[in-house]
């Protein structure tokens, strides 16, 4: 006769304090983190946004969705991004943080987003490389034939 013992195993379901989405322009990825409860700024890859995107035209677009919501300052932002150059990068984080400012409170800010163009993703990328084309897409050298 032998005894079994069972074990039963809880899953607890730990609450997180901050609210994750994800940002993409061409081929950058912003994965954002916007925590409710603490005050503060925005950190992009361990830097202040300030110094990542310095000058006054970034910081008006990456300031945007914040200012559209009346939200500057209220809420502290942190995005890690890869990919792309600095305009695409740019243009992820501002998906990114608009896409999380919608999750935060759909009913109250998804309108205002929305009708702002914030919450689309821009579908436009790179074109592809072709075959005898050297590296670029669309234009072959000419021949030297003629």
């Amino acid at each position: 006769m032998t005894t079994e013992t069972t074990q039963t195993t809880k899953s607890v379901k730990v609450k997180k304090d901050y609210i994750y989405a994800i940002g993409r322009r061409k081929e950058a990825t912003a994965r954002v983190r916007l925590y409710p409860l603490k005050k503060g700024e925005i950190e992009v890859n361990g830097m202040r946004i300030e110094e990542y995107f310095p000058g006054e035209i970034n910081r008006s677009e990456y300031i945007e969705p914040l200012r559209t919501c009346n939200l500057i300052g209220k809420h502290f932002i942190t995005v890690k991004v890869e990919g792309s150059g600095k305009k695409g990068q740019l243009a992820a984080i501002v998906h990114g943080i608009s896409r999380a400012i919608d999750k935060m409170d759909p009913e109250k800010y998804h309108p205002i987003l929305k009708k702002r163009g914030l919450l689309t993703r821009d579908p436009r990328t790179r074109e592809r490389r072709k075959a005898g084309k050297g590296g670029k897409a669309r234009r072959a050298k000419q021949s030297p034939k003629r």
